[in-house]
């Protein structure tokens, strides 16, 4: 079968489900019922899909930990609460074709015996919501999934809203805290629940109508597949792209990005804010899962944000570690205070006032910010930051001496959600440097970790015994 690009992403948006299905849409909901949720499952795990949402855990096995209990799952949930720095794909496959994704769904929902697929997206995403109730009432009409309730659960804005624990705690009807347990075990209320990413379930569709082996066909051994690209920052023109996984990173940067503005060297590129900064030096690492963690980054949601000769790389990080801090909902206390404290101490150094001493207290916040997480935001900030320090000494040292030389302050960077691009332009969220740490927008921060200030009763006696 043919391995032409694009797999998931449509070049053209899919206006209808006729249309999809004259494409061929919809076969891979038969195929799925005629393989049963053991043979489809067996079928995932031969493909190798990794799920795309950033963590890169194998497919197949998620649904076998479910399929393996007897136990039907209360709902699928498509996570499509697209939120990390850097990242437009999800929403973008979402306005070029939601019937792909909602026929993964489809085939999820069958697999596991769940009765409900519950797409969820941030309220802000009024487009692609709008987009997917028209689908959903389409695939009514037509008959498809009848014994399974589609539903979309526009949540809040907060970064949280996308950790698939804290994202059921929504469906639950509370603010976005993670849970301890992963939702595959624990689920909505009662039976487990599956959880999947946008890009994974447009994938499992194409999987099931063409088979593991077409799927192998491209990528690699342990990454096999293509992935959907993300690409913004210091390039000529910001876009989202599906590439072949293997790509070396910097051939993406030239093919989807045009390359650097003016024609300026690369400095650094982060994946998103949950991995270290990758140095210049690691441009040409192939995009795989294994080889990003071998340069000592990670592919994540393959959202790259490029950084030039010009850029800072202190007030870069300053940047993310500030978005983190504000984005923690304060459930584990050192990932809050010392996040709060770790962006202080690089705003001082952004602002030319950052001592020795300073770089001391950093590395001694870097080290216990992460200490009783109960999910990984915490380490994302130890992972960024340190890599600062272990790859970028001299940016600290170069803000020191521009102290001792009196030099003005370097401007903040605004590292946040990814609204849109509008003609090659990425238009980041500029609101959320207003966002205060206890998540309002208020004129002061009102001192209070919005675990303490949203929670119920009950949720403050767990806030209580994880700090």
């Amino acid at each position: 079968m043919a391995t032409d690009l694009p797999r998931v992403l449509d070049v053209v948006a899919v206006s209808s489900l006729d249309v999809y299905v004259t494409g061929g849409g919809g076969a891979g909901l038969v195929a799925a019922a005629e393989r049963g949720p053991a043979g489809t499952t067996a079928e995932l795990e031969a493909s190798g899909l990794r799920g795309r949402g950033g963590a890169g855990f194998p497919t197949g096995t998620k649904w076998r930990t479910i399929v393996d209990t007897g136990v039907a799952a209360s709902r699928v949930v498509v996570n499509a609460a697209e939120g990390e720095p850097g990242s437009l794909k999800d929403r973008t496959l979402l306005a070029r074709n939601p019937y792909r994704v909602l026929e993964g769904a489809l085939i999820a929902a069958a697999t596991v015996g769940a009765p409900q697929v519950l797409v969820a997206l941030k309220a802000t995403s009024t487009k692609e919501i709008e987009i997917l109730e028209r689908a959903i009432a389409e695939l009514g009409r037509a008959g498809w999934g009848p014994n399974v309730e589609i539903a979309v659960l526009p949540g809040p804005g907060e970064y949280l809203f996308g950790e698939e624990t804290a994202l059921l705690e929504v469906a639950a009807g509370r603010p976005p805290f993670p849970r301890l347990a992963p939702p595959y075990r624990d689920g909505v209320s009662e039976p487990p629940t599956l959880a999947n990413n946008v890009e994974t379930l447009a994938n499992v569709a194409l999987i099931m109508a063409n088979g593991a082996d077409w799927f192998r066909q491209v990528g690699t051994a342990e990454s096999p597949g293509t992935v959907v690209c993300t690409i913004s920052g210091s390039v000529r023109h910001a876009g989202v792209q599906e590439v072949v996984l293997g790509t070396p990173l910097s051939a993406v940067i030239d093919d989807v990005g045009g390359g650097t503005v003016e024609g300026a060297g690369v400095r650094a590129v982060l994946s998103g804010v949950s991995h270290p900064l990758l140095p210049a030096s690691k441009l040409d690492t192939p995009l795989t899962y294994e080889d990003m963690e071998a340069a000592g980054s990670g592919l994540g949601a393959a959202g790259f944000i490029v950084f030039d000769d010009g850029d800072d790389l202190v007030a870069v990080t300053q940047g993310v570690a500030r978005f983190l801090a504000v984005e923690s909902c304060g459930q584990c206390t050192p990932c809050k205070q010392d996040g709060l404290a770790i962006a202080d101490l690089l705003d001082r150094f952004r602002r030319s006032n950052g001592t020795e001493d300073d770089v001391g207290v950093l590395s001694s916040r870097i080290d216990t910010v992460t200490d009783g997480a109960r999910c990984f935001l915490a380490h994302q900030q130890q992972r960024v930051v340190g890599s600062l320090l272990a790859l970028f000494p001299e940016e600290l040292a170069a803000h020191m001496e521009q102290a001792e030389e009196r030099r003005p302050a370097v401007a903040p960077v605004v590292i946040a959600e990814l609204r849109e691009i509008v003609d090659g332009r990425a238009k980041v969220d500029q609101e959320h440097a207003t966002k205060q740490p206890d998540w309002t927008f208020d004129a002061e921060d009102s001192g209070t970790a919005p675990a303490e200030r949203m929670a119920g009763p009950d949720d403050l006696d767990d806030v209580a015994r994880s700090g």
